[in-house]
């Protein structure tokens, strides 16, 4: 246990959303904080504009609405440090704020839960012999484009529906019917403990996830150094270094987190980074997907591969919406 911080303190106010996952990732970091610093860590629940509005994440703009509220509580000194989605993060950095540590991350793919059962290509052959498509949900336009291109290319006939709400909400369209299959993040699914209801953890070469998803961000005040300083125990190089790849693509394409882009990145203790990448449109219509490897920082290699992305007309694909 750490004496860096004392324990003569009081209890240490970790900010965190209201939902289940959310209280389960950052009851998780609270426990590590604990362990590391020797102080008591306070879960105080903090309701984002993302979780009060109704509307598609992709109609209120996505980026930032899980966490404007948390770092307005952090600045304001309400709390100490919060426990974000890192794939919710916007790429800016926020003045008067540091990004503390990312710790390891957990399975970063996505997950599907179908009905009887069934793996994605099972679902769509059964609902072909039932004459109808597959009815498969996801608020998210990443998703979307991915399978519906997925679709295109093999010739499954899905219709694709946009949805929102928590893992509850979600996995209840499918065991009420209304639903054939649900896609989530496999980390969530993870840290709630409910792993096993995924019919099919989806292959990164069929979907890649979104940039950070399956890590977590611990910020605290830039103001706190001691605290920072102690939170920096936390942080995983390996995550570190991806998850910078992929930010930094993101903020290069100059896309938020509701953007259909998909990311992900993995780095080796020797320091090289391999980042895939993939824009699209909701429709699958048409994507651009690229790769890159690199030796040098792993924000160069983000920013580059964007670069050749947005030569192969990615920008002009990251306009379209849910409607």
């Amino acid at each position: 246990m750490s004496d860096q911080i004392g324990t003569d303190h009081p209890p240490l106010r970790l900010g965190t959303r209201r939902s289940a996952l959310a209280m389960a990732q950052s009851g998780m970091v609270a426990k590590a904080v604990a362990e590391l610093t020797g102080r008591q860590v306070e879960l105080v629940e903090i309701t984002t504009y993302g979780d009060t509005s109704r509307e598609a994440l992709a109609q209120i703009g996505g980026t930032g609405v899980f966490v404007s509220a948390l770092r307005d509580a952090l600045l304001a000194g309400d709390i100490d440090l919060a426990v974000h989605s890192l794939k919710d993060l916007p790429t800016a950095a926020p003045e008067g704020l540091v990004l503390a540590a990312v710790p390891e991350r957990e399975d970063p793919r996505d997950a599907l839960v179908a009905r009887d059962g069934l793996s994605l290509q099972e679902l769509v052959e059964k609902s072909a012999h039932s004459g109808r498509p597959a009815r498969i949900g996801t608020g998210s336009p990443r998703r979307l484009a991915q399978l519906n291109s997925w679709a295109r290319e093999t010739g499954a006939s899905i219709e694709s529906v946009a949805i929102r709400g928590n893992v509850d909400t979600r996995i209840g369209y499918v065991a009420s019917g209304e639903l054939d299959a649900v896609v989530l993040a496999a980390a969530g699914l993870n840290r709630l403990g409910r792993l096993g209801e995924a019919t099919q953890i989806l292959d990164s070469e069929l979907m890649l996830p979104a940039p950070g998803q399956g890590a977590l961000a611990v910020e605290c005040s830039a103001a706190d150094a001691e605290l920072a300083s102690a939170l920096a125990a936390l942080d995983h190089a390996p995550t570190r270094a991806a998850v910078t790849a992929e930010r930094a693509l993101l903020a290069a394409l100059e896309a938020g987190c509701s953007a259909p882009v998909g990311a992900l990145a993995s780095s080796t203790p020797q320091g090289e980074t391999t980042l895939r990448a993939l824009v699209g449109t909701v429709d699958g219509a048409t994507v651009v997907q690229l790769s890159a490897t690199g030796t040098g920082s792993p924000e160069e290699l983000g920013r580059a591969l964007a670069a050749r992305m947005l030569a192969e007309g990615a920008a002009g694909l990251m306009g379209e919406r849910i409607k």
